[in-house]
Formats: structure tokens, C-alpha cells, sequence
């Protein structure tokens, strides 16, 4: 575009020289919002974060930024005059994230309501449109800023253009863009063109890297100077220049910025847009409604009330809701002033700060709680260093709050309260009147999204709090809660304690206000979270010297099948190296490509090699070499290095808020994941052990899906065959092939479990014939036979899928509300997955409910007939106790009668139990 058709189109009495210029690069802001940001939804449960995040940007840089003119540039639909150039240009571009697609035309609504201009401008990409503007700038004397996070628009920085990044606070002049890529900015085409831009799919030089190109560059000083000595380049980083001679003209070509594009259509816009503008209350009101967005909603109210329409709206303050208070106690008068507000209050929020994530070696720093929003206090008891603060001696602090932390009737709330009491279990405190978890509360309102304070903050109250990296650093570099100076500690701490209480005064009404989610968190939920304290706390002990014996003889294995590995591969490689792995299957061994990665290569995960095992020996080399390498470095090798050095014990951790379905998740170390099919996994299990005078004793509920679904689905046929305490695979077996029980082979059987188990997973005939490994024909048969014997079933499928596609969600039978966001809005796949999802998720998400409520059950019966029996572990839908010897028979009798006594279904619970000294011999 020239010049003239611009700017230079305001009247002659517009004196443009010394003004500035603001484009921001929308376009190269998306991606970065809509990673940066939690996973925000708004009321309608449609994705919000990236929106958030531009928003967010666009009214922090209208306040940073001075600027008389200012545009905010996005990439059109459809090619560009690139794609001509090079018909490859982006072509390993992923399509768009469904969930950010989804926001681009809200993310349009509210930049123009923010009052930025917006320009789009077809068959031109926002770099151009900057590039050219930020010329026809320049030349009338105007300053420039770009607001952007593309490398590529370095080359426009001059004396008078200026690059920033808003989310990393970068700013690029001409001394900046040396320091940052070693060339100046007339020398960022010449140094992109040698590199490449893996992004938008331009090849450079192979092997040419930043630091090659500076060198190259500060050799022989351009581009064009570097292709003329491309002779004298020795090395195979100079056979790969000379390689690329032919192509290096059109790279140059496409990382080149056009900055004289002809927009001569689009003039009369561009004028118009330029000039800023104010916001667009009512719009914005709209905008902030729509998507949630309560604290700029709340502003634009204010702003209205107070200065009338039309008023530029001020960013958002970091946390804002009212006047806040906090104390920090340093004297007792303080600590008794709180202890007589902590007695009167009727629920108070409780916090604590301390040493480490683990809450079993966990040391405590400092307390808060607040008994009112807005009103909070931190309590310092362990901060250190040289300049460590005045603070109270842990003992007396402890001792006067010990009334208080052990009455059940002083009710608390918290943020994930279990890691608190273990904190405190650690000081001989039994935390009590625990009413309230803000964690559980946002789990059973919305278990697919994030429950920590930061997110929940930003999504129910509109609040964007402290986070630990402010106070304590990041990386490397963090230090201790321990060591962060006092005022920024109290501050953080005790806005936890207020955020908390902020929070359950948001989450409880509206967990209060559905019965059944009321009832899962009241009663399965809540005492769950008890429960899971006492069997953290209990801790498994286990056989080191077993394990270790073990380790050697995996590592002697791994050698093995190393060796074996190089014979059939033809040479040696690194076994952990897919790519590779790739080039010996698909380029060596010429192994057929069974699928592909996101980036057009050949796959070489875990079902790849499952497929490729069948047929060839050296993917089922590599599996076997893979799961004793898994299993050696987080188990054999792991587990005796976790022993707790005061208990002698290993004591898990049980992530009660992650899993959507309700099930629990162990870490630190991971329970759940040792694989039982292999005699390897076996014998890990012999490892966990009983002491001396006890058992260990396991109790699995039998079947326990394939029976909720024959609850739910209210099939006659099933439920005939489970109360005739039948073979359920067997009868299914005779339903599908049409024999009776008896004539019923054994493949006919393992094909009919496969089915059951199949379908409850929403198995497709494509996936029933690749699992029995039949063809589709046959799959379908045996589907069609089976749906046409339990129609109940099929019509439970079809009703499930149609309720969750209008409702949204799933429900398990206690209530349990088990959201699909994908359901109606991802792309095929996931949606899906999604479909497939709404059919399993009640029948998943109905065992775990089972079996926390066996948790509970059992657990009271242990306390209430004071009885020694410890529950030890939680796998899946299986309790494992350590029980004395003497009270074994006991337990054998009882386990079982509680387990399938918590609920009555249309169809008999069966638990089964077994003991002995070890794991694997009880199980």
C-alpha cells in the first residue's frame, strides 16, 4: 500500500509527526491466551479463556500504553498471496483447537467493544498489514509500537518502530533485537532464512541453527554475501547450504514482511479505525455478562452509576471485592484477640503454610484463617534466615489453638483440607469440625474443570489472586515459605484464608441448590476425605530387599533385550528415541506406518507397537523392554527410596479432585498402576507385606460395572442372569452364539466377555473386531446379536447419548454429575470419545461411589468396635486392610457384608475376599 493511502489521507490540519502508532498482533496473541490461561467457561459452559486472556492484555496495554492512534490486527479466513508463492506455506499447521475456535468471534465482539479498532483484512496476514501500516507511519514522523510474541516482525524495528510483548513485558528497540538474536534488525530477514521457521513450514539450512547463522552472519555480513562464499563453508553444515542454494531465494521471500501491500480498498476503514475510540459500555456490559466476567462486569456498573455512560473502564485490580484487612500475629494480645473472633464466629476459614508438598515430612511455617470476607490474619511460626521476623514459639501458638483445632463444634472450611490435618496429625493435633472443602465443593459442581484456588478465584469471584511463584520464585531459583520475608508471606497467606471463605460462600448455595450433588458431597465426598487421611496416615509396609533383588534381575533383562534389540534392528540405537525407533521400522525394516503423529511422522507409541507386535519381532522386543524399564524406575527402584523414615512405611497420597468419573488417583508413589498381567507386576505385589501377627486381606467387588449396568439399563435378561448368580460372560455367551449355558466353548465365552466389557465402553465393531481380531462383518453380527437379547441395553445407550447431548452431562446413581463439554461442540473425534463417554461415565463414575462408600462404611466399623484392623490401600474396586491375626475371621466375615450392604441395587453386589502375608497372595 503507498503511504498516500493512508495517513496521509487526515486533513492537512492533522499534524501527525511525534504521534504514536499502537498495532497490536492479535493473531499471534491467540495461541498464547488460550494456553496461558486456565480452562475458563462461562455460564453457558462454552470456553472463555483465551477471550479472558485478550481482554485481559487489551485493557492492561490501553493503560500502559500511551498512543493517539492504535489498531488491533488479526489473520483473515482463507490463503494468502504466500500460499501462492509456496503451496507448502503452513501446511503442518494443526487446525485451530476446537475450544479456540469457539472464542474467535467473541474474542471480535469484545476488542471492538473495548473500543480497539480491528482490521481483517482478506488475503493479507496481520504481518503485512502491520508491516505496511507501521511504514506509512514511519514516513509521516510517527512513532510505532507493536504489541506482538512473532520473532518475524523484528525485521520492522527502526529508530521509530518498537516492538513489545505484553505477556512477557518485553521491549525490542534496535540494541534489543542484537542482544536478543545477534543481528541487527535489517539482518532478521537474511537470519530467519537460514534458520527456517519450522511454524509456517519454511526450510532452511538443515542443521543451521541460531548461532551458525550469526556466525555466518557476522562473517561475511548478508545473506546474499554468505551464498557467494557458500564454496568455502567446509563441514556438512556447508553441504546442507550449498543443498539449499536453490531454495534460500523464496525462504528469504516468504519471512520477508511486506510493508508496501496495496490495502487501497480497505482505505476508507482503515482512516476511520485508526483515531482511538472510547469503550462501548453497553456492548461490554454484554460481553461481560455473556461470558461471566463478574469483577469488569461489577466496573462497568460502578462506572456507570458514577460517571455516567461512555467512560473509559479501568483494568482490573489483581483482586478487588471490598476493603480487606489482614493481621499479622506477632504479639499473644494479637493470637487471644483471634483465638476470641476464631470462638465466636460460626464457620472460620484454617490454612497452613509450610515446608513441603509431602504432608507426612511437612513442617509448619504459619497458620491463617479469616472468619469474614475481607478479614484475615496469618499466624508466623516457623519463617528463618537472618532476617527472620518476631514471631510467636510454635509450642505456645499450638497449645492455644489446640481447644480450638480439636472442638468439633468450631466448624472450618478450607482449600483441600486433608493435606492440613496430615500437617497438623504431625504435631499430635486431630483437626475436627471439619464442615466444609471448597475443593470438593467445586468437584461435585464441575469435576471436568481445574479445582485450584488460582482457577476457582478467576472463575466464581472474578479474582486473580498471589500466586506461591510471586512470592516464593520459580524453578531453580524458588526459595522456601520458610525463607519468603514476612510481609509478602502474611499477605499471600492470609488471602488464602479469605479466598476460601469467599469461595464456599460462592460454591456451597449452589451445591446446596441440586439434591443429589448436595448428597454426594454430604455424604460420600466430605467423609471420603476423612477416610482417605487415616489410610494415608496408616501407610503400607513394604519388602525392600525384595524389591531390590528384583531391580537386579530386571536390569540384567533390559541388557538382554537390549542386545537382542541391536540383532534384529541391525545395529545399535537408543531404544528411548522414537524418532529413532521410526527410521529402523519405516526406513530400515520397511515396517508398514499404522498411523501418524500430529506432525505427519509415523507413530511409534504404545498401540503402534501392540499392532506391529503381532507380526514382527522387534516392537514386541521394544514393548517388553519398555514396561520392565517403566516398572523398574517407578517401582523396584522407587519404592524403597519412599520409605518414610519415622513410620518404616510408604505412605501414598490420594488425589481425591481429579479423575471426572469420581475415581480416586494415588501418587507419590502411584498404587493403582501396577500392572497385574505380568508376572514382573506380580511380583511387585509380593512385595507389599504384613508385619508380624497380621494379614493383609483384600475385598474387590465382582463384575462391579457390568452389574451397575444391568441396574441402570433394567435389561430383564441381565438382571435375570445376575440374580440366578450366573456366569455372566457364559450366559451372555449363549444369548449372542444361541446355545444353551452348557453347550457354551471357551471362545465363544472369551468373546462374549469382550463384548460385555466392550460395549459398556462404547467399543465399536471397529474396535470389537481389532480387539478379537475378526473382521468388521463379524463384529457387527456379534453386536447385533447382542443388543437384539438385551434391548434393554441398546435403549439405555440411545438415552444416555440423547439426554447428554441436551442436559450436557451424566449422572451416576447417587447423583454424581459427570460434565461432557465435547459432547455437543468438539470436533468428530472428541466428540466421540465424548459419546462414547456419557455411556461409561455413570456406570465408572457409580463405582467409585461404591466404593468410597465402602471406605466409609468400613472405616466406622472399625472405629466404632474399636478393633486394631488398619485400611491400608485403594485400588480401583478393590480395599486392602492389615487386620491381626486374631480378629482375621472377623474381618473375612464383615468386609464383605459392608461392602455390599452400602446400597441396594436391582441386582446383588458381590465382594470377594482373600488374605495372606502379602499383597499378591490376598488378592
Amino acid at each position: 500500500m503507498p503511504e498516500e493511502q493512508n495517513l496521509e489521507t487526515q486533513p492537512e490540519n492533522v499534524k501527525l509527526e511525534g504521534k504514536t502508532l499502537l498495532l497490536v498482533d492479535g493473531s499471534s496473541y491467540l495461541y498464547r491466551a488460550y494456553h496461558a490461561m486456565p480452562d475458563l467457561r462461562g455460564p453457558d459452559g462454552q470456553p472463555t479463556g483465551a477471550l479472558y486472556g485478550i481482554i485481559n492484555m487489551l485493557r492492561r496495554m490501553r493503560k500502559e500504553v500511551s498512543a493517539e492512534y492504535s489498531a488491533c490486527v488479526f489473520d483473515a479466513k482463507g490463503k494468502t498471496f504466500r500460499d501462492d508463492w509456496y503451496p507448502e506455506y503452513k501446511a503442518n499447521r494443526p487446525p485451530m483447537p476446537d475450544d479456540l475456535s469457539k472464542q474467535i468471534e467473541p474474542i471480535h465482539v469484545a476488542v471492538r467493544a473495548l473500543g480497539w479498532p480491528l482490521l481483517m483484512i482478506d488475503g493479507v496476514e496481520a504481518d503485512d498489514v502491520i508491516g505496511t501500516l507501521s511504514r506509512a507511519a514511519e514516513a509521516r514522523g510517527m512513532n510505532v509500537i507493536v504489541s506482538t510474541g512473532d520473532k518475524d516482525l523484528a525485521q520492522l524495528v527502526t529508530d521509530h518502530v518498537t516492538l513489545i510483548n505484553t505477556m512477557t513485558n518485553e521491549t525490542l528497540d534496535r540494541a534489543g533485537v542484537v542482544n536478543k538474536f545477534g543481528v541487527p534488525p535489517e539482518r532478521i530477514v537474511d537470519y530467519l532464512s537460514l534458520i527456517g521457521d519450522t511454524v509456517d513450514n519454511v526450510p532452511g539450512v538443515d542443521k543451521c541453527g541460531p548461532k551458525t547463522a550469526i556466525k555466518w552472519l557476522t562473517q561475511y555480513g548478508t545473506l546474499d554475501d554468505i551464498v557467494a562464499h557458500a564454496g568455502e563453508i567446509k563441514g556438512a553444515v556447508g553441504d546442507n547450504l550449498r543443498r539449499a542454494l536453490d531454495f534460500l531465494p523464496m525462504a528469504k521471500k516468504l519471512v520477508t514482511v511486506e510493508t508496501a501491500c496495496d490495502l487501497t480498498a480497505h482505505v476508507s476503514s482503515i482512516e476511520a479505525s485508526l483515531a482511538s475510540r472510547p469503550e462501548a459500555r453497553d456492548e461490554l456490559r454484554d460481553v461481560f455478562t455473556r461470558h461471566g466476567f463478574k469483577t469488569w462486569l461489577r466496573e462497568v456498573e460502578i462506572a456507570d452509576a458514577v460517571e455516567g455512560p461512555q467512560t473509559d473502564v479501568q483494568p482490573a485490580p489483581e483482586i478487588d471485592g471490598g476493603e480487606r484487612e489482614y493481621d499479622t500475629v506477632q504479639t499473644v494480645e494479637q493470637l487471644d484477640a483471634w483465638l476470641a473472633k476464631l470462638d465466636s464466629a460460626e464457620l472460620t476459614s484454617f490454612d497452613t503454610e509450610t515446608t513441603s508438598l509431602d504432608p507426612m515430612v511437612a513442617k509448619l511455617v504459619g497458620l491463617s484463617v479469616s472468619v469474614e470476607a475481607g478479614r484475615a490474619a496469618y499466624i508466623p511460626v516457623g519463617h528463618r534466615g537472618p532476617d527472620a521476623p518476631v514471631q510467636l514459639p510454635i509450642d505456645d501458638v499450638l497449645a492455644k489453638l489446640r481447644p480450638w483445632l480439636e472442638n468439633s463444634a468450631k466448624k472450618k472450611v478450607g482449600q483441600h483440607l486433608k493435606y492440613d490435618e496430615q500437617v497438623l496429625a504431625n504435631y499430635g493435633i486431630e483437626l475436627a469440625g471439619v464442615e466444609h472443602d471448597t475443593l470438593l465443593q467445586s468437584y461435585v459442581l464441575e469435576s471436568h474443570r481445574p479445582h485450584d484456588m488460582d482457577n476457582l478465584a478467576l472463575r466464581h469471584l472474578g479474582l486473580k489472586t498471589i500466586k506461591y511463584e510471586d512470592v516464593a520464585g520459580k524453578g531453580a531459583s524458588q526459595i522456601g515459605f520458610d525463607e519468603v520475608p514476612l510481609d509478602q508471606a502474611s499477605e499471600y497467606a492470609a488471602e488464602d484464608a479469605d479466598i476460601t471463605l469467599r469461595l464456599h460462600q460462592a460454591l456451597y448455595p449452589q451445591v446446596k441448590a441440586e439434591a443429589g450433588i448436595e448428597h454426594v458431597y454430604r455424604t460420600i465426598e466430605m467423609p471420603t476425605s476423612r477416610v482417605l487421611r487415616k489410610i494415608e496416615r496408616n501407610g503400607v509396609l513394604i519388602d525392600a530387599e525384595k524389591l531390590r533383588v528384583q531391580s537386579d534381575e530386571i536390569a540384567k533383562r533390559l541388557i538382554e533385550l537390549q542386545d537382542e534389540a541391536y540383532t534384529l534392528a541391525g545395529g545399535e540405537f537408543n531404544l528411548g528415541s522414537p524418532k529413532q525407533i521410526g527410521q529402523i521400522f519405516f526406513e530400515k525394516l520397511e515396517l508398514p506406518v499404522i498411523k501418524k503423529t500430529p506432525s505427519g511422522a509415523p507413530s511409534t507409541d504404545e498401540e503402534v507397537l501392540q499392532k506391529l507386535a503381532e507380526d514382527y519381532p522387534l516392537p514386541k522386543v521394544l514393548l517388553e523392554h519398555r514396561g520392565l524399564s517403566k516398572l523398574k524406575s517407578t517401582y523396584t527402584d522407587k519404592l524403597p527410596r519412599m520409605v518414610n523414615a519415622q513410620t518404616g512405611r510408604v505412605h501414598t497420597n490420594y488425589a481425591q479432585a481429579v479423575a471426572v468419573t469420581g475415581r480416586l488417583a494415588s501418587n507419590d508413589p502411584n498404587l493403582q498402576n501396577i500392572p497385574v498381567r505380568t508376572a514382573e507386576g506380580r511380583r511387585i505385589r509380593e512385595a507389599f507385606i504384613a508385619p508380624p501377627g497380621r494379614k493383609l486381606v483384600s475385598a474387590d467387588y465382582s463384575q462391579i460395572e457390568l452389574r451397575i449396568m444391568a441396574h441402570i439399563s433394567g435389561d430383564e435378561s441381565l438382571l435375570r442372569a445376575f440374580a440366578g448368580g450366573e456366569d455372566i460372560h457364559r450366559a451372555t455367551a449363549s444369548e449372542v452364539f444361541g446355545v444353551t449355558p452348557l453347550e457354551v466353548s471357551n471362545d465363544q465365552r472369551r468373546i462374549a466377555k469382550v463384548i460385555n466389557f466392550g460395549l459398556i465402553y462404547g467399543m465399536s465393531s471397529f474396535g470389537l473386531a481389532s480387539n478379537l481380531g475378526i473382521t468388521r462383518d463379524a463384529a457387527k453380527l456379534y453386536i447385533d446379536r447382542y443388543f437384539a437379547r438385551y434391548p434393554g441395553v441398546a435403549n439405555y445407550m440411545s438415552e444416555t447419548r440423547e439426554s447428554a447431548k441436551a442436559k450436557g452431562y451424566v449422572e451416576t446413581v447417587f447423583g454424581r454429575r459427570l460434565w461432557l463439554p465435547e459432547i455437543n461442540g468438539g470436533n468428530g473425534p472428541r466428540r466421540q470419545a465424548a459419546e462414547r463417554a456419557a455411556i461409561n461415565a455413570p456406570m465408572q463414575g457409580t463405582a467409585a461411589d461404591l466404593i468410597k462408600m465402602s471406605m466409609i462404611a468400613v472405616q466406622d466399623w472399625i472405629e466404632q468396635s474399636n478393633s486394631k484392623t488398619l485400611m491400608i490401600m485403594q485400588v480401583h474396586d478393590e480395599l486392602i486392610l492389615e487386620v491381626p491375626d486374631e480378629e482375621l475371621s472377623d474381618v473375612r466375615k464383615r468386609l464383605p457384608e459392608l461392602m455390599c450392604g452400602v446400597a441396594k441395587l436391582k441386582v446383588p453386589l458381590v465382594a470377594e475376599v482373600g488374605a495372606g502375608s502379602s499383597w499378591e497372595e490376598a488378592h
